[in-house]
């Protein structure tokens, strides 16, 4: 199986819906020449896959950026995701991560930062919790539960080569429903297993916890890693500085090299490319 899609669905009896994820070539390209290290990689998608499943819930046109910020050797996590699922995302550290594998011990004291872009309306809006657990994934479920004040159930796996998520969650309950219907539902999710999460398709997956449930199914949609080079804009920053001191840099340090830490690319400007675009600018 290979694919990058995320997909929706209801439990037609009861008032629990949930999502599943499947993340393979966007997940690759991600890490592609970050060389973080297994305990990094594991945060990372983490906060991948919750970014993706909360970014599918967003109606109208906008970006979401999750952030788990801490005081330990890794003092950043982000990924940021738009309402078309163009996902990109990074991890930062302090300090060496050898011998160091829980959550606790990799981020220290932090928070969960969320912030959401409406483009529409031009608003942003922010919440935050603290970050309290060795797991990750148990403060992001906790995340979900507080904000919505709806109960919700979060199980990811991860490797270097995929993701796979199954989030179910509580709706506000309705005359007719089983009311034994969420913990029963719970505890059947909470056998999955991880190579199941990460090799199983949807059917195949819910068939396998579920089968004795009238699941419907929503449209699946498709994520994808976008992270484009902006030359343009690098050039524009330079030419901000001014023609002597970019020359300044380039007789210093032979070409002016610009790291772009999300996107993971330098962009470099050597004495023609500054020759061009200062003589740009006085032409216009």
């Amino acid at each position: 199986m290979s694919q990058d899609v995320i997909q929706r669905f209801l439990f037609k009896e009861h008032a629990i819906r949930g999502q599943y994820l499947h993340l393979d070539q966007a997940w690759l390209s991600m890490l592609n020449e970050r060389h973080y290290p297994a305990s990094l990689v594991r945060l990372l998608g983490e906060l991948t896959a919750f970014s993706a499943l909360l970014a599918n819930g967003m109606k109208y046109e906008g970006r979401l950026t999750l952030q788990v910020q801490g005081n330990g050797p890794v003092n950043l996590l982000v990924v940021d995701i738009d309402h078309q699922l163009h996902l990109r995302g990074l991890a930062k550290t302090q300090a060496p991560l050898e011998g160091l594998d829980n959550a606790n011990q990799l981020l220290g004291d932090g928070q969960i930062l969320v912030t959401l872009e409406n483009r529409q309306t031009d608003h942003f809006y922010q919440s935050y919790v603290p970050r309290e657990n060795d797991d990750l994934t148990v403060d992001l479920q906790g995340f979900l539960t507080q904000s919505e004040q709806l109960e919700s159930r979060l199980f990811i796996a991860l490797n270097d080569q995929a993701i796979g998520a199954l989030y179910l969650q509580k709706m506000p309950e309705t005359d007719g429903h089983d009311a034994d219907a969420w913990d029963r539902i719970s505890h059947l999710a909470s056998t999955v297993k991880k190579d199941e999460l990460l090799n199983l398709d949807i059917h195949s997956l819910l068939t396998r916890l579920f089968h004795e449930e009238q699941v419907e199914l929503y449209p699946p949609r498709s994520l994808e890693y976008v992270c484009p080079r902006n030359r343009e804009q690098i050039a524009t920053m330079i030419k901000a500085l001014g023609e002597e001191q970019a020359r300044q840099i380039l007789a210093e340090q032979g070409e002016i090299v610009v790291f772009n830490d999300m996107c993971n690319y330098h962009e470099r400007f050597n004495q023609a490319d500054l020759d061009d675009l200062f003589k740009a600018d006085l032409n216009a």
